[in-house]
C-alpha cells in the first residue's frame, strides 16, 4: 500500500502525457452538444472519485450530476429516457456487473458513455463508447492509492477539457510537482493522535467532501477505526450530539469557499474539548496536518488525499493492523 501510494505522483504524470486528444475531442463534442443529464457510476473509492468530479462538474460548468443507484437498472430495471445524457464509469478494475450492466444499458439508450478504469481490456472498458485508461499501472493492495488519485485527475481533465479553460488544464499539468509536495508532507501527528482512537468523525466540504468520505473508507478498511464523514452542514444535524470531551476529528480544510466554515467549525469543535486534527495550508492557524497546495484550489483535495494515506498506512501498523491484507476484503469486488 504505501508502495504504491507513493507511486501517484509518477502515475499522474504518465496519465497527464497520454490521451490528450482523446479528452480534447470529447471536451469539443460536450459543448457542442451539451448532454441532457450526467450520471456517474462507481462504488467504494471509485464512488469517491466520481463525487470529485460531480462537484467539479457543477462547480465550474453549471450542470447538474446524479449519482446512479446501480440497483435501478440491475434490479428494478424502469424504462429511463437516457438519449443524450452522459453516463461517466470509474473503476480500477472494470469487472463489477453492476457496473458494466448500466453502461451497457445507458449506452444502448443513445447516451455517451465514458469509462474511466485501469485494466483498459476490462468488460467496463468494452462497454462504454469513450475508454480512458488511467495508467496508474499495477495495483495489488487491496485498498486502493494510485488508482484512486488517478481517477481524480481523470475525472478533472474531462471537466478541464469540457469546460476549455486553459488555466485549469495548466494547473493539472503542474499536478506531479505538486502531489511530490504532498507525499512528503508530516503527518505524524494524526498516527500519535489516532493510534487508540476507537471512533473518528471526517468532515470537510464541497470539494473537500469526497476526500473526507475516502479518508473514513480507508480507517474502516485498513485500521479497523469505526470512521464517520460527514459535510460539515451535516455535522449539525444531529451528530454534533455525539462529540464532546476527547472525541477525535480530523477536519479538511483545503483552500476554497468551503474553508472558511471550515476553520470556524474546527475553533468551535477545539472549544468543546474535542481532538482536533485540522488539516489546512501550512500556517493556517490551529493546523496539524500540513496539506501542500495545488496550483489551484479546485486541485487541492488530490494532494490532500495523497499526503493522508501514507499517514493511514503508517497508522494501521501502529495499531497492530497488517494494511496489505486487510481481513474479508478483496482487491477485486463483484457485486450486482
Amino acid at each position: 500500500m504505501l508502495v504504491e501510494a507513493r507511486q501517484a505522483p509518477a502515475a499522474v504524470a504518465d496519465q497527464l502525457a497520454a490521451d490528450a486528444a482523446a479528452y480534447e475531442a470529447l471536451g469539443a463534442h460536450l459543448r457542442e452538444q451539451p448532454p441532457t443529464g450526467v450520471l456517474t457510476i462507481a462504488r467504494g473509492s471509485s464512488d469517491h472519485a466520481a463525487g470529485f468530479m460531480a462537484y467539479l462538474t457543477m462547480a465550474r460548468l453549471g450542470q447538474l450530476v446524479t449519482s446512479l443507484p446501480m440497483s435501478l437498472v440491475t434490479l428494478y430495471r424502469p424504462r429511463f429516457a437516457a438519449r443524450g445524457m452522459l453516463s461517466v464509469a470509474f473503476s480500477q478494475s472494470g469487472q463489477s456487473p453492476d457496473l458494466v450492466a448500466p453502461t451497457q444499458y445507458f449506452r444502448a439508450q443513445a447516451a455517451r458513455t465514458v469509462a474511466f478504469v485501469n485494466d483498459a481490456q476490462s468488460p467496463l472498458a468494452g462497454a462504454a463508447e469513450w475508454i480512458f485508461a488511467l495508467r496508474a499501472g499495477a495495483e495489488t493492495s487491496v485498498a486502493a492509492t494510485k488508482s484512486f488519485i488517478a481517477q481524480m485527475v481523470a475525472g478533472a481533465r474531462l471537466v478541464g477539457a469540457w469546460e476549455g479553460d486553459k488555466s485549469f488544464r495548466a494547473a493539472l499539468a503542474d499536478l506531479p510537482q505538486a502531489l511530490q509536495r504532498a507525499v512528503d508532507a508530516d503527518w505524524q501527528a494524526a498516527v500519535e493522535a489516532l493510534r487508540d482512537a476507537d471512533r473518528l468523525f471526517v468532515i470537510s466540504r464541497g470539494t473537500g467532501l469526497p476526500v473526507a468520505l475516502e479518508a473514513a473508507l480507508k480507517f474502516k478498511e485498513v485500521c479497523g477505526l469505526q470512521a464517520e464523514a460527514f459535510s460539515s452542514a451535516e455535522l449539525r444535524h444531529g451528530p454534533m450530539a455525539l462529540i464532546g470531551a476527547g472525541y477525535p476529528m480530523l477536519i479538511f480544510a483545503p483552500r476554497g469557499p468551503a474553508q472558511a466554515g471550515l476553520l470556524a467549525l474546527a475553533d468551535e469543535m477545539r472549544a468543546r474539548g474535542a481532538r482536533v486534527l485540522l488539516a489546512a495550508p501550512a500556517g493556517t492557524s490551529g493546523c496539524v496536518l500540513p496539506l501542500a497546495e495545488a496550483a489551484v484550489a479546485d486541485l487541492d483535495p488530490v494532494c490532500a488525499v495523497q499526503s493522508f494515506y501514507p499517514m493511514v498506512e503508517a497508522l494501521a501498523r501502529a495499531r497492530g493492523f497488517d494494511p496489505d491484507r486487510p481481513p474479508h476484503l478483496a482487491k477485486v469486488t463483484r457485486t450486482r
